[in-house]
């Protein structure tokens, strides 16, 4: 079965082990999700994430989640483009979450990055998700 949006999966796992208040989660391993998980980690969203490879060689990124007096840090996660609905917009048009107090995760031609960091690079791209 093919999958035709891993990055809406990325962040619906990790939704649902929040929910259910799990210690870590395993998702299946590409390039992309290490890179959101790199900056959901730098941005204090999650504890740490690791690469894990099964004795059949598949690939996992194993996040550790990150709870705040037995509540989580993450209040909600929002996929914004979609394969169906792509949205890309310019350095000056990146939106905010939350007045500033959230993430807005950027897919740029210099790889992937907040919008704090694109805005001050001064590169657009596509609106990939929302963390907050």
């Amino acid at each position: 079965m093919s999958m035709t949006d891993p990055i809406s999966d990325y962040l619906t796992r990790l939704r649902n082990a929040l929910k259910a208040e799990k210690k870590s989660v395993d998702i299946p391993a590409s390039k992309f999700k290490i890179a959101l998980s790199e900056i959901l980690k730098t941005t204090g969203y999650i504890n740490d994430f690791s690469l894990i490879e099964t004795e059949d060689k598949k690939k996992f990124v194993a996040i550790k989640l990150k709870y705040h007096n037995g509540e989580s840090v993450i209040e909600g996660l929002k996929r914004v483009s979609r394969p169906g609905i792509r949205r890309y917009v310019r350095y000056e048009e990146l939106p905010r979450v939350k007045n500033g107090l959230g993430v807005v995760v950027v897919s740029t031609s210099k790889g992937l990055m907040t919008e704090k960091k694109a805005k001050a690079l001064k590169v657009g791209g596509e609106v990939v998700c929302k963390v907050w």
